[in-house]
């Protein structure tokens, strides 16, 4: 074999190096002849004419996402940092309009964010912003899928996904959150507090009225004794007057006694002389008396008035 049989077949091994190429997948290459876009080239083993044809670039096809930084102002005059993530995708129908029209999609992509984000935001007051930040993303979306639809681009997704005000704004917006929990907290608290007095006055008045009842269910034991007591001593002969006379110094002589039995007692029955419980009665007698008096003078006063007035009333 000579020296030129060995030089062609070296120059076709080179030949056939330079033109094949592989393409990686979800990657698209561009294939130009002359300078003049001849093909697109999809992922896997291709072929290209040396010299003639070259690869003018690969384009991604995969989804990528590009982050956007926006400063904006409120409705209500508060600087905010928004930040904007897009995903997107070149399809594969385009790749031709995505590489020639297209110099720089993320310039373009950022462009379209902010004049969207800077056209929303100043509408809204900063709460809204929190509370409608979807709607801000979606505005971004149709924008950029009406814009990038042309170049070959579709608009995967678009999300804001940071919303960062200034950091004294922050601050106070810290300080009126606080403010409102102290506000509820101390309104629980007040009603616990109301609660607590309402069920403790309503104990209050339960036992009164326990205890009052008590008293009555008392006093009129007593006095049922006391009848008892009076019966039997009229059976015997002694008169009604002289029984209460006989139960009072009884009661009288017994308190003497109970208060005797107790060492530390400070208490003093006056008056304690063995004629005070017969004085005492005498005087309930006499107060009884006074007062039924009373009352059939006031009865019959009233009676008069009545009948006067009804003559007055007929003439």
């Amino acid at each position: 074999m000579d020296f030129l049989t060995i030089f062609i077949i070296v120059l076709l091994a080179l030949l056939l190096l330079v033109s094949i190429f592989t393409v990686k997948q979800q990657t698209a290459a561009i294939v130009e002849r002359f300078g003049r876009f001849n093909s697109v080239r999809n992922s896997g083993l291709q072929i290209k004419i040396p010299v003639i044809d070259r690869i003018a670039g690969r384009i991604n096809l995969k989804i990528q996402q590009l982050d956007v930084i926006v400063e904006t102002k409120t409705k209500d005059d508060v600087f905010v940092h928004l930040k904007v993530s897009v995903q997107y995708q070149v399809m594969r129908a385009n790749v031709y309009d995505a590489f020639y029209k297209l110099e720089s999609p993320a310039a373009q992509i950022t462009s379209y964010v902010f004049d969207v984000v800077r056209a929303e935001v100043p509408k809204m007051k900063l709460d809204n912003v929190f509370e409608r930040k979807d709607d801000v993303a979606n505005a971004v979306k149709a924008e950029l899928n009406d814009a990038m639809l042309d170049y070959g681009y579709d608009i995967i997704k678009t999300l804001v996904t940071d919303i960062d005000p200034d950091e004294k704004v922050k601050e106070s917006m810290n300080r009126i959150n606080a403010s409102e929990r102290e506000k509820v907290a101390a309104e629980y608290e007040a009603e616990a507090e109301r609660i607590k007095i309402v069920a403790k006055a309503r104990a209050e008045a339960e036992s009164k009225r326990l205890q009052g009842q008590g008293i009555a269910d008392q006093r009129r034991e007593i006095a049922r004794g006391l009848e008892e007591s009076v019966d039997v001593l009229n059976n015997v002969g002694i008169n009604s007057q002289e029984a209460s006379a006989l139960i009072v110094v009884t009661q009288h002589y017994d308190t003497l006694q109970s208060i005797g039995e107790k060492n530390n007692s400070n208490l003093i029955l006056m008056p304690n002389s063995p004629e005070a419980g017969s004085d005492m009665l005498n005087q309930m007698i006499t107060s009884f008396r006074a007062s039924s008096q009373i009352g059939e003078e006031m009865k019959r006063y009233n009676k008069e008035q009545l009948s006067e007035d009804n003559s007055n009333n007929d003439e």
